[in-house]
Formats: structure tokens, C-alpha cells, sequence
């Protein structure tokens, strides 16, 4: 049986966490060929940064002008760098941050449940640490083995030392996410075995959830 969370949806709302490279994004992608709408937090986030919005100039005020590309757009692969080398400071960003994704994101949820889909999944690695997850049904964390979290990292044509920085900055958030999750997937195994699994997971969630 599945819970209800605070946002009420009609259709079941799925939050999706994990480290980066764990698989979160080939989970959602499945749970979207079943007629899930997927409401990515890391999109609203590109979104809420573009150029000359409020959020992109608070970051600069905060960080920095040599945080700003020629274009006007944040360079995210710079503020990285730093926030993810110096938790305070990715203390900082997030306090900018998430409050306004946090806004986007449930307006984007509340629309979707409007149309009467499967479900909806919001992918989001720090929807336990902004207070979001008390929002979904069901918290799903994705995890895989840390060897083929880095080689994916690398896949994306990270460098080792970015992806290893990046994998050491959420290791203290895992016991968080294990806390808070109601389901446990491993992307370890093939992408059918993957596929079969979210599968058995979403027809278990609906009917938990009209029962």
C-alpha cells in the first residue's frame, strides 16, 4: 500500500532520488514510455538559471561575477567546481536555489495531475534535503555499484577527478536517502532487468494507490 503525500495528486507521484550516475534518468525515462509524466528537477533548474532571471543574478551577487559566461548564462562547470569542493558554499547555492525550484516544481506537478497520467515521477537528487519528499507517495532510491557510477560519469565526458569529487560530495547523503525511501532499485543489472523491474514497481504503486 502505497502512502498519500501532501500535494493530494490524483495519480500517484513517484519522487526519484540517488547519487549522481546512479541510473535516476534510465528509471524516469521507463516510467515515461508508461505514460508517467516526468517533472525533472535538474531541467527546472537549467530553467530558473537562464540568462537575466532572478535567480542567475542572485547567484552572481552571491558568488561572483567571474561565475558569468559571455553569453550571461551561469557557468555551471565552474560553480560546480567550487560548490562541490566546499560544502558551506553548496550550502549557499542551495539556499538560493531550491526554494524557487521547489515553487516551479509543485505548479509543474499540480499541472500534470491536471491531465490524468500514470503517474508522475519528480527526479530530483535533493528532494529529501529541500523537504519535497513529504510531497510524493513513494521515494524511490536508485543506487548502482560505484565502479559503473564512475565509468557513467566519464561516459559524459566528466574527468575523474570532477567525478570523483562529485561522487565523495553525496556520500553523506546516502544514509539520508535510505532513510527516507520507500523502495530501494539497483540499476546493476541489464537495461531489461531494469526495465522489468520499474515495470513490476509502477503496476504495484497504481494499484496501491486506487486500492
Amino acid at each position: 500500500m502505497t502512502g498519500r503525500g501532501t500535494l493530494g495528486t490524483r495519480a500517484p507521484l513517484i519522487g526519484i532520488i540517488g547519487p549522481i550516475g546512479s541510473g535516476k534518468s534510465t528509471v524516469a525515462a521507463r516510467l515515461a514510455a508508461r505514460g508517467a509524466v516526468v517533472v525533472d528537477a535538474d531541467l527546472l533548474t537549467r530553467e530558473l538559471m537562464a540568462p537575466g532571471t532572478p535567480i542567475t543574478a542572485a547567484i552572481i551577487g552571491r558568488f561572483g561575477e567571474e561565475f558569468r559566461g559571455r553569453d550571461g548564462a551561469l557557468d555551471r562547470a565552474a560553480l560546480g567546481r567550487l560548490v562541490f569542493s566546499d560544502p558551506a558554499r553548496l550550502e549557499e547555492l542551495e539556499a538560493i536555489v531550491h526554494p524557487a525550484v521547489g515553487e516551479l516544481g509543485r505548479r509543474t506537478i499540480l499541472a500534470a495531475d491536471a491531465t490524468d497520467p500514470v503517474a508522475i515521477v519528480i527526479e530530483a537528487v535533493k528532494l529529501v534535503e529541500a523537504g519535497q519528499a513529504v510531497w510524493c507517495d513513494e521515494v524511490w532510491l536508485v543506487i548502482c555499484d560505484p565502479s559503473a557510477q564512475l565509468e557513467r560519469l566519464r561516459g559524459r565526458g566528466m574527468s575523474e577527478r570532477d567525478a570523483r569529487q562529485r561522487i565523495a560530495a553525496q556520500a553523506a547523503s546516502l544514509p539520508i536517502w535510505r532513510k527516507a525511501a520507500t523502495r530501494t532499485l539497483s540499476t546493476d543489472g541489464s537495461l531489461d532487468d531494469v526495465y522489468d523491474a520499474v515495470d513490476a514497481l509502477l503496476k504495484e504503486v497504481r494499484s496501491g494507490h486506487l486500492s
